[in-house]
């Protein structure tokens, strides 16, 4: 995460490539200008000289001039300056061309010059500003391409951590209800003990450890479930009913983890834990193709209020579900839908395990 929010580190340019493409950029202008005068050796003076020009405005534009002026928006002394920097170098140019090479600085021009001119001036900021425009619009791409990529990983960074903070979200009041179990079956020496507490170790276990990938096998989430189920069969002893059905082919099948068992958690937190008496429960487990059909219903709590009962489908864990559900998978990869029918609530979610 360091490495990522650290931009300047992250992006920074290996020097190999800066020096690929000047070799590059040197050797296609030698050859142009040396053809078009048809003398090679003339060109490769002229760019000798020209070139480290080049470069010292290229990277002062870049490096200096578009960060301290551009990014932070104070354009017109930014043009000032690069005008005046290219100014400048066309007089450096014009006088060591002059000493260094000919006397006759412009050979390309409309006639022989060996004083400076408002023509020479105008013609060689031009050429200057072509170049300088040339590279930083090279810079710009490489610099979005960069930033692209940076904030991709920083969202996979963030989506991994709220996934992470997400499958933490199972209800600690279980594990606290089921350790006060555990505690009384242990007063009373029940051999019961030992079962729910290696029931308990296997939940815990596969919440740890077995939930840190993106999949996890279909088989391991029903394992997970069922090892839940038992945990509350044990709490509520003959007051509740849990049927369970799972019908197709579950091999191989891969679903993102725990999203099934906060399904069921939420049945028995509002359809067992809220209701006296005995209770029902049923979860269905239906493989189709490249899709799970899965279901779970459980009455209604029997006392609601207003607000209780409006917002029954839009608890924490629903919204814990459908939130896990937007972060893993494509809008055509699931349907979560919930229903009342007699009392009795149905969450329903087709989703692709293949």
């Amino acid at each position: 995460m360091v490495k990522i929010l650290n931009s300047k580190e992250y992006y920074k340019l290996p020097f190999k490539f800066h020096l690929i493409f000047w070799l590059i950029y040197f050797s296609f202008n030698t050859f142009r200008w040396g053809s078009y005068f048809g003398d090679y050796i003339y060109s490769l003076k002229t760019n000798l000289l020209g070139f480290p020009i080049h470069m010292v405005l290229c990277y002062l534009n870049i490096f200096v001039l578009m960060p301290f002026l551009v990014y932070k928006r104070k354009y017109i002394l930014y043009v000032l300056s690069v005008l005046t920097a290219i100014f400048i170098m066309v007089l450096v140019k014009f006088n060591l061309t002059y000493i260094l090479i000919s006397t006759n600085v412009w050979p390309e021009g409309p006639e022989t010059l060996n004083s400076l001119s408002l023509n020479y001036v105008i013609d060689m900021m031009i050429g200057e500003l072509y170049v300088i425009t040339f590279v930083t619009a090279i810079k710009i791409t490489l610099d979005y391409l960069q930033e692209h990529r940076r904030v991709a990983e920083l969202e996979k960074a963030n989506l991994e951590t709220e996934l992470m903070f997400l499958k933490a979200q199972i209800s600690p009041h279980f594990f606290f209800n089921t350790l006060n179990n555990i505690h009384s079956l242990a007063l009373e020496k029940s051999k019961k003990t030992s079962k729910i507490i290696l029931k308990l170790s296997e939940l815990m276990r596969y919440l740890l450890y077995e939930t840190r990938q993106r999949r996890q096998t279909l088989e391991k989430e029903i394992l997970c479930v069922q090892n839940y189920l038992d945990l509350e069969r044990i709490r509520h002893s003959k007051s509740l009913q849990v049927e369970v059905s799972i019908t197709g082919d579950i091999q191989g099948k891969k679903i993102a983890p725990i999203i099934l068992l906060s399904l069921v958690e939420n049945a028995f937190k509002h359809g067992v834990n809220k209701n006296i008496g005995n209770i029902k429960i049923d979860i269905l487990f239906e493989i189709k193709e490249d899709f799970l059909y899965f279901s779970v219903s459980n009455p209604m709590p029997s006392i609601m209020n207003q607000n209780l009962e409006k917002n029954y489908s839009g608890g924490i864990g629903l919204k814990n579900v459908r939130k896990r559900l937007s972060l893993g998978y494509s809008e055509n990869d699931y349907n979560l839908e919930f229903d009342e029918v007699d009392n009795i609530f149905i969450a329903k979610l087709k989703i692709r395990v293949a």
